[in-house]
């Protein structure tokens, strides 16, 4: 690999290359309207970094930050300038799954380890799964195969599905179809970054469904949420939502989102020892709730911790490194964690409403778990074991 004979080059004319610190280039959106999402994914990141002195494992680390602009081929782009120019030894963050999907393959064909700390492709997660590829967040179904569960709690008998039309998307209904037991009366698939959704709410007005299952993140979430509100609904036709409605997006919407139902893999309130620390500090610090994007990053620099303290910081044995990013040596916010063959986390899923605080302002409260340990539907075709 082109990579690696650079950095056997390196090695054999500059004698301090091990006493170097370990290069994490951190890819995300940071502009247009998906940035919010990615700039908890950073705060999220950097506090778990700035809580060990700027190092992670008690390894100097360098953090080289990069954005996709959400689109695929700047993605590439970046990803490429991270590995043959500033020549990183790990990759981490990653949004949105079309840029998951056109930068995956560049990263990993390099034998550099992607820490993906949000996007989960099903691809990825059965054939094309790679051992340098490890998710601290979720295959894409995993999240809405826990909203059909809700829903099938509820006691919802006909749904209409809605989501943006890429690839995280799809996923989003297929795997909500996967657990859902009623009937989904029709589903639409949106242009991605639209603004107006008159034409969708028309047609839910008219399909009449016990409820709305909707997967718009970022300001799609925030655009759709309001004109939902605005239209009377949301009381009338319950919302039922996965990353429309959270940490990034709930500021924006404020008492527009009270009543919404979500399900997600992460909740400000969690009662364990490792959110409550990871949450005070980062209110502290940001002076905001931190939300699933934020927590699934700060895993994402506590997992890469675990394994730099490890080996000692030292990559070069890619097997050794891999074998402990796998052991998932550290305390999830989220609770329980552990990895799939395919590299993909068994963690829970919660049920998450908007309700008013103990202030009166909208808040997320956790009101249950959904699933304990949560599969993907794919490891199974994924050849590692």
């Amino acid at each position: 690999m082109r990579k690696a004979r650079w950095m056997l080059l390196t090695a054999l004319f500059c004698g301090s290359a091990a006493a170097a610190p370990v290069k994490i280039g951190f890819l995300s959106t940071f502009s247009g309207p998906g940035a919010a999402l990615g700039v908890d994914q950073y705060d999220g990141f950097m506090l778990a970094v700035e809580q060990e002195g700027g190092r992670l494992g008690g390894v100097e680390i360098e953090v080289i930050k990069g954005d996709d602009e959400m689109k695929p081929d700047k993605g590439v782009q970046i990803a490429r300038q991270l590995l043959m120019r500033d020549n990183v030894d790990i990759v981490t963050g990653v949004v949105f799954s079309n840029v998951m999907m056109a930068v995956h393959r560049p990263i990993t064909s390099e034998e550099t380890f992607l820490v993906g700390s949000n996007a989960g492709p099903s691809p990825l997660a059965g054939a094309d799964c790679s051992p340098y590829f490890f998710s601290t967040s979720w295959n894409n179904d995993q999240l809405h195969e826990a909203a059909g569960e809700l829903m099938n709690r509820m006691g919802i008998k006909r749904v209409y599905l809605l989501a943006p039309n890429y690839q995280g998307g799809k996923d989003a209904l297929e795997g909500f179809k996967r657990t859902y037991q009623g009937t989904v009366v029709d589903e639409t698939l949106s242009q991605i970054n639209q603004t107006d959704y008159s034409v969708e709410i028309s047609t839910v007005m008219s399909e009449q469904p016990d409820a709305i299952y909707t997967f718009y993140p970022g300001g799609m979430g925030v655009n759709f949420t309001k004109q939902y509100q605005q239209a009377g609904l949301m009381q009338k036709i319950p919302m039922v939502s996965t990353s429309s409605i959270d940490g990034t997006t709930l500021p924006a919407l404020k008492d527009s989102a009270l009543g919404a139902i979500t399900s997600s893999p992460y909740a400000p309130d969690l009662d364990n020892a490792a959110n409550k620390e990871f949450a005070q500090a980062y209110r502290q610090k940001y002076g905001r709730e931190p939300s699933l994007y934020a927590a699934q990053s700060y895993d994402a620099a506590r997992l890469i911790a675990s394994a730099l303290r490890q080996t000692g910081g030292n990559l070069s044995d890619k097997e050794k490194f891999r074998a402990a990013l796998k052991k998932a040596d550290f305390e999830s916010v989220r609770g329980y964690f552990a990895f799939n063959t395919n590299q993909f986390p068994i963690s829970a899923f919660y049920r998450v409403d908007v309700v008013k605080d103990q202030e009166g302002h909208a808040s997320l409260a956790n009101k249950g778990v959904i699933f304990e340990q949560s599969k993907d539907a794919y490891a199974a075709s994924c050849p590692m074991t």
